[in-house]
């Protein structure tokens, strides 16, 4: 086949506009068929249209209630839902933030004045490395096969302060099973390492809705997580990010999160439990429906194209990658955007080696179905003509 070269123009000129994910999603914000970012986009089910109806009401009720009564209503309902029944919110060790990005910040600060390495999973969303290198931090790649496979060496572990998982993975999909949780969290304790994790797209699949809390908390290990509302609804990035630390982690967090914010709007905090009390009552198990059907229509919308082939065959999250074969996936990306539609092509996913993800793009699965099968077909026809 006759394939463009990432030296042509087009190709120059993106990799000059974007230099991470999240520019890359940027450019695709006003695109009436943007496929590229991971955020919620569907259309709102008719309870969770219910819940914008009452914001007049929720913010008479953000006004006059006790912040402290807000937060702890709404972890407890998004966690809960969600299968987190043992997470510590009682015991003040749940910190609110504006977003996950900004749990990972502090996060990454509090590490960095302890450690000055991390063994961090790979692939993952690039602005996971971004932040940690940002403090200062040396990465340690460990490939997401060894990371499930078995015990971790114990030279890795004699050479870093923390170990930092996304699970599910972005963009993998991959869940690290209950019993391999246990297996990594005994040797962080064994070790004296911190066991972080990432679980922004855990609302997606009930395979990762074991309890967390009690898996960390019997094993005696530092640890910390990074929860997410901001994935599962389209809320218009209203959103809230929790970090959640274990009693003897030994980090600065609770400073470095009050050297960055005072709270977060205890409006946002209320219309959080509504949407996740919705969740809990069917709701979460009609956006799986939603997910799933998705996942379908575009896997069946691209059938018979020559040498494509989808990358996670078992994911449930909001995502799927697509490997396009020998064609450069900027390429493919810098094509379907001559047609106004947008993707994500991986290579930054693999912030160690970008070079393996250079064939593949990432498809955002959380639109309405008219949106996803448009660009689905433009896409098809991208492919075909080679």
């Amino acid at each position: 086949m006759n394939r463009m070269s990432l030296a042509t123009p087009a190709a120059q000129a993106a990799e000059a506009t974007a230099q991470n994910l999240t520019q890359f999603e940027t450019l695709a914000l006003s695109s009436r068929l943007n496929l590229a970012d991971g955020h919620a986009r569907q259309e709102l089910t008719p309870p969770q249209r219910r819940v914008i109806d009452d914001l007049p009401a929720l913010w008479v009720e953000a006004a006059e209630r006790p912040v402290d009564e807000i937060e702890r209503a709404a972890c407890h309902a998004f966690l809960g839902a969600l299968g987190q029944h043992s997470h510590p919110f009682d015991d003040g060790r749940v910190l609110a933030c504006y977003s996950s990005s900004l749990a990972m910040e502090i996060f990454a600060r509090a590490l960095a004045t302890e450690s000055d390495a991390i063994a961090l999973i790979h692939p993952t969303f690039d602005n996971i490395p971004d932040i940690l290198r940002g403090v200062g931090l040396r990465l340690v790649p460990v490939e997401e096969d060894a990371l499930h496979d078995g015990p971790l060496p114990t030279e890795l572990l004699q050479r870093v302060g923390c170990v930092f998982v996304t699970t599910p993975n972005n963009p993998t999909g991959r869940v690290l099973p209950e019993e391999r949780l246990r297996g990594l969290a005994e040797q962080c304790a064994e070790h004296g390492v911190v066991l972080t994790l990432d679980t922004s797209f855990r609302g997606f699949d009930t395979d990762a809705h074991y309890d967390h809390y009690a898996v960390l908390e019997a094993s005696g290990c530092r640890w910390v997580v990074i929860e997410d509302t901001g994935k599962l609804w389209p809320t218009l990035e209203l959103k809230i990010g929790w970090l959640v630390h274990s009693a003897e982690v030994g980090l600065p967090l609770e400073k470095i999160h009050s050297d960055i914010l005072l709270g977060v709007s205890p409006l946002v905090l209320l219309m959080v439990q509504r949407f996740a009390e919705d969740a809990a009552g069917g709701g979460l198990a009609d956006l799986h429906r939603h997910i799933a059907d998705n996942r379908a229509l575009l896997r069946n919308s691209l059938a018979g194209v020559p040498d494509i082939s989808f990358v996670d065959t078992f994911s449930r999250t909001s995502v799927d990658r697509l490997h396009v074969g020998d064609r450069q996936g900027l390429d493919v990306w810098s094509a379907v955007r001559e047609h106004q539609l947008y993707l994500l092509p991986c290579q930054k996913f693999h912030w160690a080696n970008p070079s393996e993800g250079s064939h593949t793009l990432r498809v955002a699965l959380s639109r309405n179905p008219l949106a996803l099968s448009t660009g689905a077909q433009v896409l098809r026809s991208v492919l075909l003509a080679g």
